[in-house]
């Protein structure tokens, strides 16, 4: 174990707000495409809204979520805008852990995709997600599909927590369609 992997984690303050920054991460591998249909795990959410498909993307591609939804404690995008395919962001869920995520999938106006490279915690081998914006007739469709496959240790509680994944995955999507309104 080296000096750095014992230190204690990093507090940055970007834009008045606090990170708390990992002191290890632990990579995964990145996967394809055909690993959203394939995944252990899969969870796949959808969202009719009145708001155009453009306010949607606006949204999707800003640090707007980090504020309408308690489960996303931290969004930083590590590249500068235009973003694109290989782009990278990182994501905190309930300050606990965070996701490295690099985009393969850049549809502009339309849909992304990512694999996520590197977490704060252990116990995941793949996981990624793909989020596409649909027009309709009285606005937008929001479809948010997350795939994971876990080590084999995290198996269990991954089989415990689906329910609690798939609540977290609702109230995100209800909470965009609320504050699209707003």
């Amino acid at each position: 174990m080296s000096a750095a992997d014992c230190a204690p984690a990093s507090i940055r303050i970007v834009g008045g707000r606090t990170h708390l920054m990992a002191r290890h991460w632990y990579p995964l591998a990145e996967i394809e495409d055909s690993f959203l249909a394939s995944a252990p795990f899969r969870y796949e959410r959808s969202v009719e809204t009145a708001a155009p498909a453009e306010r949607i993307w606006e949204i999707l591609t800003g640090e707007q979520l980090v504020d309408w939804v308690w489960a996303f404690t931290d969004l930083n995008w590590s590249s500068s805008r235009p973003f694109g395919i290989g782009t990278v962001r990182d994501v905190t869920l309930l300050k606990f852990f965070t996701a490295r995520e690099r985009f393969f999938r850049w549809d502009e106006g339309r849909r992304y995709t990512f694999s996520v490279y590197e977490a704060s915690r252990p116990g995941l081998r793949h996981a990624a997600e793909d989020w596409t914006v649909e027009p309709t007739p009285s606005g937008s469709r929001l479809t948010w599909t997350m795939a994971i496959q876990p080590t084999s240790l995290v198996t269990p509680l991954l089989w415990v927590s689906s329910p609690v994944i798939r609540l977290v995955q609702r109230h995100a999507l209800r909470a965009v369609r609320t504050h699209v309104r707003d």
